[in-house]
């Protein structure tokens, strides 16, 4: 069984539940002096570390976790959720720093809201991943580095040091961003600068559409807004005019499969030619002429419900890694991708809701309308 690495941002995620009723804004259930009545509270671990490296576990590779909490009662819950799956080995507990936390608003019907504290995520590094555990890693997929401030000062220098480092024992590498809060140090960071450095030591780049044109059209990103109108701005992209031109940006700094995540519409999809793939690490078993001079659009399957869309992202983007390093050929990949995505949304949490592969199989070949 192939070795995988999920590194970077893990915290304590925590879902209020509100009533399931679709609302078409946020003012029509928050608004001030209101009493909302609730039902309970999901608690669950969050972060690409969480999401990403547990749902590939699930998904029956062999990861080890790399991440950094604080030594307190939120840490506590994080430690017993990841022990539960066997999976707490690779934590630093630090005790200087607090664990971080996200409250996720995820009111039907409309995108989810995150309230965040990074915590010991900001103090991450390098040095923090052992460079014993690389020497026999087939994948290092490394997440959410604009919620990890050692990440994005001088012009992301640390991360590309982790990259690289990745890359030169021997490991394929893939990278995962996060939503930049525009008031905060990482809004002010030069997002386009540093990917133009960290891409080239990335061979699976799989970014939303938001995350990509904000760090690389901030203007692009406010027509988005502007259109969306408060809606969810997935709803409104149109896939060559929109997400084409910052696929071709990624393919210029020396994407080799790029993956964009477009919310609940799908996945849009880019490969470079077969002598770039032939680049990417020998472990991975990449079929570099299957997967060569790709592109193209998987749209989502129909989910049986929503409930929340926490870690849809995160474990489609599992689903995809786990596809390659098992074989599949692109086709099923993405399919799968699509479908972990959309069985995600079936539960509060990222992992409740995951099926295998056969089960996913077994339900597309049966007819899953997709949307």
């Amino acid at each position: 069984m192939k070795k995988v690495i999920a590194a970077g941002h893990i915290c304590l995620d925590i879902t209020p539940m509100f009533p399931e009723r679709a609302a078409n804004s946020l003012g029509d259930v928050l608004a001030p002096g209101r009493l909302i009545q609730m039902g309970g509270a999901d608690v669950h671990t969050g972060g690409s570390v969480a999401n990403t490296g547990l749902a590939m576990k699930l998904l029956g590779a062999d990861v080890s976790l790399m991440g950094k909490i604080g030594n307190d009662a939120f840490g506590s819950i994080v430690m017993e959720v990841l022990k539960k799956y066997g999976a707490g080995d690779g934590m630093i507990v630090s005790e200087k720093e607090t664990t971080s936390y996200s409250v996720v608003l995820a009111v039907p019907g409309i995108d989810r809201i995150f309230l965040h504290c990074p915590g010991a995520n900001d103090s991450f590094c390098a040095d923090d991943i052992p460079q014993a555990a690389l020497a026999d890693a087939a994948l290092f997929h490394f997440g959410y580095p604009p919620l990890m401030k050692t990440m994005y000062e001088n012009d992301g220098e640390e991360l590309v040091k982790i990259m690289r480092r990745a890359k030169e024992a021997g490991a394929a590498t893939s990278l995962d961003m996060a939503a930049v809060d525009a008031e905060s140090e990482a809004g002010r960071a030069d997002w386009n600068r540093i990917l133009r450095r960290v891409i080239p030591y990335v061979d699976f780049f799989v970014p939303s559409a938001e995350e990509l044109c904000y760090m690389l059209d901030p203007k692009r990103f406010e027509e988005w807004q502007e259109r969306a109108a408060g809606r969810d701005i997935t709803e409104i992209l149109d896939i060559e005019k929109d997400v084409r031109p910052l696929a071709e940006q990624c393919m210029d700094f020396g994407a080799k499969v790029l993956l964009i995540k477009c919310g609940a519409p799908g996945l849009y999809y880019r490969t470079a030619g077969e002598e770039v793939l032939a680049g990417i690490s020998s472990r991975a078993a990449l079929d570099a002429k299957a997967w060569a001079d790709r592109e193209g659009f998987e749209k989502s399957y129909v989910p049986e419900k929503i409930l929340s869309g926490t870690g849809a992202g995160d474990t489609s983007i599992a689903a995809f890694l786990v596809a390659v390093l098992e074989g599949y050929p692109p086709e099923k990949a993405l399919q799968l991708s699509a479908a972990t995505g959309a069985s995600c949304v079936a539960a509060y949490d990222a992992l409740s809701g995951l099926k295998t592969f056969r089960e996913l199989e077994k339900k597309i070949a049966a007819g899953w309308r997709k949307r």
